[in-house]
């Protein structure tokens, strides 16, 4: 507390207006006006009271960092400091006043009263406005900085792959389909394709409460490439009533995507996308006979729909990030801590401008990664293979997650890196309106308890690469188990996804074969280890039977040291059938495994639903 004035002293108005700078009432204080005093700092004291009971409450403070990231509060903050900055500077003025009178009405030793004229302190009050002002003016700044990034971002004239590169369209037959692709020929849409209703967006907007599910969409666009590939996809699933979170990748490779029956499309492709699914959005941006959606949005709104009808639930909304922007965000935050599980080889690694490769090696541990780094880390696939890459995509993602303090993207210290940054890497279509449910969502999820599944075979695709069937390489989705594992993705033991990914990584060649003489066994054994992840089949040979006398128990032999390569296939095997694995070395067995079952073979059941 600051002692009024003493009689006969004069207070001075610039120490006042300085005062009344570092807090409304202090100038007043000093100038020997306490009521006045009172009066300006109790707004100030309010205001500071509610700001610290919500910041004390934990619930509070994620409702305020939520709010903040909505166009209309930052324009409500512009209009709040602009008030704010009018306060302020009353008090300071008034404050200044009130010195300067008091000064000039002391009289001491008999010397008559100064002239009201003081130079020196009116400029010294313009520096305290000054001041005042340029902070104010600072907040502004950034508030203009964050909403003009949030409104960019979700602008909806501003999606990406509207173009190809060079901003020319990308070349289209007749039919519309992008020029060169493998699509039946039409010299555009039928009659009933016409009269077929536009469809509806590809879900109803989120209500704030139910289960989100979203597109993360990584494009590969360099310098050579004319199209746009959506070369990750990723659907984030979030249960806001728990806070799980679910993350499904679905391979670039997959053909035969399921495309919703009312759409143009379904009917000239016969219900599926023929071509590979990293490129639907570039090919439905091209024929807007086919898919039906506004030109802004019709390249996020055929994946987001083809991908929902696979995976079975509507995708309410996507977010696409930009790769060579990603570098620039990374770093803007201070790098990435990946925990680098398996190391990763790439021996072939292309270069931005697509005219040569590099030999890369990441090495497994916790490491502190830059934008490029952890870009690299993300895209590296020629020694693993696009599964692998799929799973540390994930988990780029979720760790970039854990380590970011939303609020603290409103640094004022990095604000413009970070807009810039972000302008340039990420779209979305989420509704600006929406976004501090979304950020309130984002801040409660248990990303400890992440569920990962990516699609691969032989659970979830059959796998083909045979130039005579004209597949050079490509993945037909099982749409049933895939949206199986959707449906089950909260309630699915942890420990069975788990086991999963790592049978999909080994990729093991299982026989099963029936030794016993019981109908039917052989297929149910090989159906169970399907389910469990376990790649299984019946061969036709002799009808799926063992050569020779009836088995009692399970024999699971491992040929050729295969054993070596698949130890997750044997811990499964072991634990299934309660027995210990044998080993055999004939090169006539192009398997790795196979299994015959006998009278004592468990009766297993794929479970239900």
């Amino acid at each position: 507390m600051i002692d009024p004035v003493p009689v006969g002293r004069r207070p001075s108005p610039f120490a006042a207006a300085a005062l009344g700078l570092l807090f409304p009432g202090l100038g007043h204080l000093y100038a020997g006006s306490p009521m006045r005093a009172l009066a300006y700092a109790a707004p100030a004291f309010l205001g500071l009271s509610l700001l610290g009971g919500v910041l004390v409450s934990g619930a509070g403070r994620q409702s305020l960092v939520a709010s903040i990231f909505s166009p209309d509060t930052l324009q409500v903050i512009l209009v709040l400091d602009a008030l704010v900055f009018l306060y302020r500077l009353a008090a300071i003025v008034d404050g200044y006043r009130v010195a300067r009178r008091r000064s000039l009405t002391l009289n001491t030793r008999g010397r008559r009263p100064r002239s009201a004229l003081q130079p020196l302190s009116v400029a010294g009050l313009a520096a305290v406005v000054l001041a005042l002002g340029l902070g104010h003016a600072a907040v502004a700044r950034d508030d203009r900085i964050a909403y003009d990034t949030l409104t960019a971002i979700t602008s909806p004239d501003s999606g990406p792959g509207l173009s190809s590169p060079s901003g020319v369209p990308t070349a289209t037959d007749a039919s519309g389909a992008v020029a060169g692709a493998s699509s039946p020929p039409s010299s555009g849409p039928t009659a009933a394709e016409a009269a077929a209703p536009s469809p509806a967006p590809s879900a109803l907007p989120w209500n704030g409460t139910g289960r989100l599910n979203v597109l993360i969409v990584g494009t590969d666009q360099r310098p050579p490439d004319t199209t746009f590939n959506t070369d990750t996809m990723i659907v984030a699933s979030i249960d806001p009533t728990t806070g799980a979170i679910a993350m499904f990748s679905v391979p670039r490779d997959t053909v035969g995507v399921p495309l919703p029956p009312s759409w143009p499309a379904a009917a000239q492709w016969g219900g599926v996308y023929p071509q590979k699914i990293n490129i639907l959005w570039t090919k439905a941006v091209a024929s807007p006979g086919l898919f039906p959606f506004p030109d802004a949005t019709r390249g996020p709104e055929a994946l987001k729909g083809a991908l929902g009808q696979l995976l079975g639930i509507p995708i309410r909304y996507y977010v696409s990030v930009n790769f060579a922007g990603f570098r620039s965000v990374v770093d803007t935050l201070g790098g990435a801590m990946i925990d680098v599980q398996i190391p990763v080889e790439d021996y072939h690694f292309p270069t931005d401008n697509g005219r040569g490769a590099i030999k890369l090696y990441v090495p497994p541990g916790f490491q502190l990664m830059t934008g490029e780094e952890a870009l690299v880390y993300a895209r590296a696939r020629h020694q693993t293979n696009d599964f692998d890459r799929s799973q540390r995509q994930q988990r780029v993602i979720v760790s970039i997650r854990q380590q970011t303090d939303l609020l603290s993207l409103l640094d004022p210290n990095r604000l413009d890196a970070l807009s810039t940054a972000l302008r340039s890497a990420i779209h979305t279509d989420f509704p600006a309106t929406q976004l501090p449910e979304l950020v309130s969502l984002l801040e409660s999820v248990d990303t400890s308890n992440l569920r990962s599944t990516v699609f691969t075979p032989p659970v979830y695709q059959v796998e083909c690469n045979d130039p005579s069937l004209s597949c050079y390489y490509s993945l037909a989705p099982k749409v049933a188990a895939i949206q199986q594992a959707v449906r089950h993705a909260f309630t699915l033991d942890p420990a069975l996804a788990r086991s999963r990914q790592k049978l999909a990584s080994e990729n093991g060649r299982v026989w099963v074969l029936g030794g016993a003489g019981i109908a039917g066994q052989a297929g149910s054994i090989a159906d169970y280890l399907d389910y469990l992840g376990v790649p299984a089949l019946v061969p036709p040979q002799n009808g799926g039977r063992a050569v020779g006398a009836s088995h009692a128990t399970t024999v699971v032999t491992f040929y050729n040291g295969a054993e070596q390569r698949l130890p997750e296939t044997v811990r499964v095997l072991e634990a299934t059938f309660g027995v210990a694995i044998a080993t055999r070395t004939d090169p006539s067995v192009t398997v790795d495994v196979i299994v015959i079952t006998g009278t004592h073979t468990p009766a297993l059941v794929v479970p239900s639903g």
